[in-house]
């Protein structure tokens, strides 16, 4: 079962219980265990399959979310609906707003590789529609190619030449993009720049991925890629990276990493956040939780040189600002944030789903 099919099911059920004024829970139950929807009876409207796992826990979090924040949510449709009030809003509607807005507002674990297989599914089924993968894929790291060129250019243009550079990795665009001209150096011999990889230990894919073909999306409509991956199924736990949480690796770094020519490392969220509380303090500019992962291993680098005498000039991608990420920040700040480290089972989970055929073994 696929989120779009959760999220369908969740839209009749949040139905349901405004229908028959029952409560999450009953309607739940309803479908659970009897099979049907409340307002369903006959054998014919019996829901063939059930969700399970991770599905079934978005679900519940849905449904029961959305009975919770009820009066939060129809206080946004009395808002924003313009001359409606909410009980001119048919139920249908009604149903299929909240649960958007409620997912929109609460649901921060939707996997990258869902929101792929969704975009994708829009695309193939309506007409003159058409999907381009915004991240991983080599011309979207050729594009991203302006970030490092422009650094080198700057550098050049000072006479610096860098020791480490450092970038952030999800699906690895970014990262791809800062390094590559220096990359280019390297392979040609010209240069041995250190170029280090970080990733949240929530999504390591390079640190504890395997190297092998496996799907770009959890529906398993895009075409194999040879890459660092977690599994297409492995759903990262939720955390205030949102751009790094992608199962697997853009092929061109995987081979990269793969061949030595790079290193990764993965960091906690605790201490990302610490290291952008400090940079902000320092530099006046707020960074993205993304960009303070680069950032938290740039200031570890420059403390082992701090502590060994050694002079290294340290290059570190900025990919953008955190001034939509403050309920993060304040989560930091107030204690309330933790850090989250799938066991080895969690990831065997998403192993077992890498598709199995002569010559990927791994």
């Amino acid at each position: 079962m696929t989120r779009t099919n959760a999220r369908e099911i969740a839209c009749h059920l949040v139905y349901e219980m405004y229908l028959n004024d029952i409560t999450a829970g009953e309607a739940l139950t309803a479908l659970m265990d009897e099979g049907y929807y409340p307002s369903l009876k006959s054998e014919s409207d019996v829901y063939e399959e059930k969700p399970t796992g991770k599905q079934l826990e978005y679900l519940e979090n849905v449904v029961q979310g959305v009975q919770a924040k009820r009066a939060e949510l129809e206080g946004y449709l009395e808002k924003y609906a313009i001359g409606w009030s909410v009980g001119r809003i048919s139920k249908v509607a009604r149903a299929v707003m909240e649960v958007a807005m409620y997912e929109v507002l609460y649901v921060h674990d939707v996997p990258t590789g869902a929101a792929i297989s969704e975009a994708v599914e829009v695309a193939t089924s309506t007409e003159g529609y058409r999907y381009v993968l915004g991240s991983v894929l080599n011309q979207v790291l050729l594009h991203q190619s302006v970030i490092g060129l422009e650094t080198k250019a700057a550098l050049d243009k000072y006479g610096i030449e860098p020791d480490l550079i450092i970038g952030c990795a999800g699906g690895g665009s970014n990262l791809g993009g800062l390094i590559s001209p220096f990359m280019g150096e390297k392979l040609r011999g010209e240069k041995d720049y250190r170029i280090i990889a970080v990733e949240p230990a929530s999504c390591p894919s390079f640190t504890r991925g395997k190297f092998a073909y496996d799907f770009c999306d959890t529906g398993m409509v895009c075409p194999l890629a040879k890459m660092y991956t977690l599994g297409s199924g492995f759903i990262p736990s939720a955390n205030h990276a949102g751009g790094l949480r992608y199962h697997g690796m853009s092929s061109t770094l995987s081979q990269l990493y793969h061949d030595g020519l790079m290193e990764a490392v993965s960091v906690e969220q605790t201490s990302v956040f610490e290291a952008a509380e400090m940079f902000a303090r320092t530099e006046g500019i707020l960074p993205a939780p993304e960009s303070s992962h680069a950032i938290r291993v740039a200031i570890d680098e420059a403390m082992k040189c701090k502590e060994t005498g050694e002079e290294k000039t340290i290059v570190f991608g900025l990919t953008g600002t955190g001034y939509f990420d403050m309920v993060a920040y304040e989560k930091y700040n107030n204690g309330e944030m933790s850090d989250y480290i799938p066991t080895d089972a969690d990831l065997q989970a998403g192993f077992d789903g890498i598709p199995k055929f002569p010559g990927n073994e791994f």
